[in-house]
């Protein structure tokens, strides 16, 4: 063989041999950063105050998350705007440790009842895992009048506009409900919004309103302890969160059906492998029995979901709840 050739067919085995031991350089896939997630402090952003529903559930899978990542994860109250305010935190974050427990509004209607929120539950936020649902408790200061369902309905027409209800927000499921059962009875009490229901069971006691739709955790100890009356419930049928009280159905507001849940979500930009990974553990931590029971005690029916089950819940239920906005024409400035 020519000089030159040999030449040539030894520079091409070098440059081959080249290209493998750089190729070999490059970590493998399992020592990518969405392999090694997380790298320090998650955050847990909740949008109501302590003591709320998503702070208890964000406090209580906080500990088994921290264990199973092997990492610190705090919770940050940012409360306000029905949750809206700690949600776009959420949304705008870019450091891929930052999440937050959300209600329905959150992650459903919140551009739908106020075009000018600042970001976009569709577009700005990847569903983790639907964590919990739960009925609503209609609840009423102890005082008011109105021994049955029925007799509490006819009371509170009477009120008018002079009658108030409380909810941790505009645009939470507590108010889209409420303006709901506004049009199934003929009632026409005022919308007041408060940071969260323990405030809004504050004002309640105190008399400033007349009535709330209650997570049935925080409405139940008001009820047992003879501050609150519970009317009925906003399930289908009677609900094993609160089977001694019985649904609005039963207490003749005909085809009431409402639901409200704790969701864990990040933003968009969180990496799916990252996304996978939360929502696998989400779900196994929230259904272990022990943390199964701690959500039951705070008034939750574990869910447990994949990113996909949340997903299609969200789904569902933007086109549920933004029926009952287009209906009642609800909007916030």
């Amino acid at each position: 063989m020519p000089r030159h050739l040999i030449r040539r067919a030894a520079l091409l085995i070098a440059l081959v041999a080249l290209s493998n031991w750089a190729a070999a350089q490059k970590p493998p896939k399992s020592a990518t950063p969405d392999a090694a997630w997380p790298t320090r402090t998650v955050k847990l952003l909740v949008g109501f105050p302590g003591g709320s529903s998503p702070d208890l559930m964000a406090r209580t899978l906080a500990e088994p998350l921290s264990k199973a990542l092997g990492q610190p994860v705090i919770v940050e109250n940012h409360p306000g705007a029905g949750g809206n305010i700690a949600a776009n935190l959420v949304a705008k974050s870019t450091d891929n440790h930052t999440l937050g427990i959300m209600i329905n509004g959150n992650l459903t209607i919140a551009r739908i009842i106020n075009p000018k929120t600042p970001f976009d539950p569709a577009k700005d936020l990847a569903p983790i895992s639907l964590i919990g649902t739960a009925p609503l408790v209609l609840t009423v200061p102890a005082s008011t009048a109105g021994a049955s369902p029925q007799e509490f309905f006819v009371a509170a027409r009477n009120g008018g506009d002079k009658w108030n209800y409380g909810t941790p927000g505009n645009g939470t499921v507590a108010h889209i409900g409420m303006e709901l059962l506004k049009t199934k009875t003929n009632i026409a009490p005022v919308h007041v919004p408060y940071p969260g229901n323990p405030q809004v069971i504050t004002a309640m006691i105190g008399g400033q309103i007349q009535m709330s739709l209650l997570p049935p955790g925080l409405a139940m100890p008001q009820v047992r302890s003879g501050k609150l009356r519970a009317i009925g419930v906003t399930s289908a049928g009677r609900s094993p969160l609160v089977p001694d009280v019985p649904s609005l159905n039963e207490g003749g507001v005909s085809g009431f059906e409402l639901e409200i849940w704790n969701a864990v979500a990040g933003p968009s930009t969180l990496p799916k492998p990252v996304v996978a990974r939360l929502s696998k553990l989400f779900s196994e931590i929230a259904r272990t029995p022990e943390i199964r029971q701690k959500l039951f005690n705070q008034g939750w029916q574990v869910a447990g979901t994949s990113a996909e089950g949340l997903a299609n819940r969200i789904k569902q239920d933007t086109s549920v709840l933004g029926g009952v906005i287009k209906m009642r024409a609800i909007k916030i400035e």
